[in-house]
């Protein structure tokens, strides 16, 4: 991965030494198998709804780090958007491809978003795709998708509570590095990077694996300000 070229949202990070292929490697091998670890998605669903519900049918929505597709590309779709979904694992995007034959799947990394032509967006989903990034990436991640949708568009936003930066956890018989916020922290950086928080949800998960320990799934809705 190359370092930035000075102009766009990511103007200022540096980044020559991110590498996501370690990621990308953990969420070929998984598979779907993540559908399988993770089989109610009762608040992923409840924030996809409450984005699809904003939109007019037949809008443009962004879904970063858009896996397998369920139950949040299929879900929009559905609901007549089109839906473009970015991931860094070819194995996911394939999953997601056959799941949802309706929608946009391109192996995009976050942070080449901007230069990749694909928005702007009338609104976006983010859940659990930015805890994958370090923590001093994040603000810069949310400023971009802030430039990518349009007027006052929504973000539906996903983290697990926790106070760790670029952490490696055990995943599924794989090694993540994964970064959150306590709730407070996050409110803060999502409103830093310029939008309205509309109202939120929390969850406490216990995933079906034995691997994972519960967490504290936290579900932001989310307006731009203009």
């Amino acid at each position: 991965m190359s370092a930035s070229d000075g102009h766009g949202a990511y103007g200022a990070f540096d980044r020559a030494s991110v590498d996501r292929s370690g990621q990308a490697d953990a969420f070929d091998a998984i598979g779907d198998r993540y559908d399988e670890a993770f089989p109610h998605k009762e608040g992923q669903i409840a924030a996809g709804q409450w984005l699809a519900g904003l939109l007019p049918p037949g809008s443009r929505v962004l879904d970063v780090g858009c896996g397998t597709g369920l139950p949040t590309a299929r879900q929009l779709s559905a609901a007549g958007h089109r839906v473009t979904g970015i991931d860094v694992s070819p194995v996911m995007l394939k999953l997601c491809r056959d799941n949802v034959p309706e929608g946009d799947f391109r192996r995009v990394d976050l942070a080449d978003l901007e230069s990749s032509g694909l928005g702007p967006f009338d609104g976006s989903t983010a859940f659990f795709s930015l805890l994958m990034l370090p923590r001093a990436e994040i603000p810069f991640a949310l400023r971009m998708l802030h430039e990518q949708i349009r007027d006052d568009g929504p973000l539906a936003l996903a983290m697990v509570e926790s106070d760790v930066d670029d952490f490696a956890i055990p995943f599924l018989g794989n090694t993540v590095r994964v970064s959150g916020y306590l709730r407070d922290d996050l409110r803060r950086v999502v409103s830093e990077a310029g939008f309205e928080i509309a109202s939120e949800d929390a969850y406490a998960y216990a995933p079906a694996s034995t691997d994972v320990p519960p967490e504290i799934q936290l579900f932001l809705h989310c307006r731009r300000r203009p």
